[in-house]
């Protein structure tokens, strides 16, 4: 088993949010750290698709407001905001996820806390949606079913361990190609020892 891991996929024992001492789950005597609410975020409408630009290429998410409402809105306000400008997909597992969307690697200088930024934000919304090639996700904190925020990771390949443990909020429509490429950057365990900066644009659905 992979160190820190939270579920089994395809065979790898996958950790959705980097969990280093300070982010474990406390101990039965330590006081659990004040819980972060994410400000309220207007609702998005059906159809909304965000496109991530990156060195490597593009890819178009379609986000799922009407399976995860909260989170759905929660990335188009980061994602207006400049929030995911600049950020990197850190952690990366070929064949598995790559992941991103915290607000530290915008830091180049704290890459030992990459993982634990942009979390406890949001309570989960769990569905019966299949985790398939493509699916986006949130990611939470190991300790903790309710603690997403604005990292979230795609799917390379069908992962029905995650079903049920992790908020589906979005599916990539185009560009899968470069998702695959992005799963390529070279890795230390799986961190990523290249900077694959992103910027995502959202776009409102086309009019009828």
């Amino acid at each position: 088993m992979i160190r820190k891991s939270l579920v089994l996929v395809s065979g790898l024992s996958l950790l959705l949010a980097s969990a280093p001492a300070s982010a474990q789950a406390p101990s039965k005597k330590a006081a659990a750290p004040p819980r972060t609410a994410a400000a309220p975020a207007p609702a998005v409408a059906p159809g909304t698709e965000a496109v991530v630009e990156t060195a490597k290429g593009s890819f178009t998410i379609r986000l799922l407001p009407e399976v995860a409402p909260r989170h759905a809105a929660l990335f188009v306000k980061t994602a207006e905001a400049g929030g995911y400008d600049g950020t990197t997909f850190h952690r990366v597992i070929v064949g598995g996820i790559i992941q991103g969307g915290d607000p530290l690697t915008k830091d180049p200088g704290k890459v030992s806390q990459y993982g634990t930024g942009g979390l406890g934000l949001l309570k989960a919304e769990l569905s019966e949606r299949p985790f398939v090639r493509g699916t986006v996700a949130a990611v939470r904190r190991p300790s903790s079913l309710d603690s997403a925020g604005t990292q979230f990771f795609v799917c390379l390949a069908p992962q029905p361990a995650l079903a049920g443990q992790y908020t589906i909020f979005g599916e990539v429509t185009s560009g899968m190609e470069v998702v695959d490429q992005i799963s390529t950057t070279p890795v230390d365990g799986d961190k990523a020892r290249e900077r694959v900066e992103m910027k995502v644009r959202v776009h409102p659905p086309a009019a009828p």
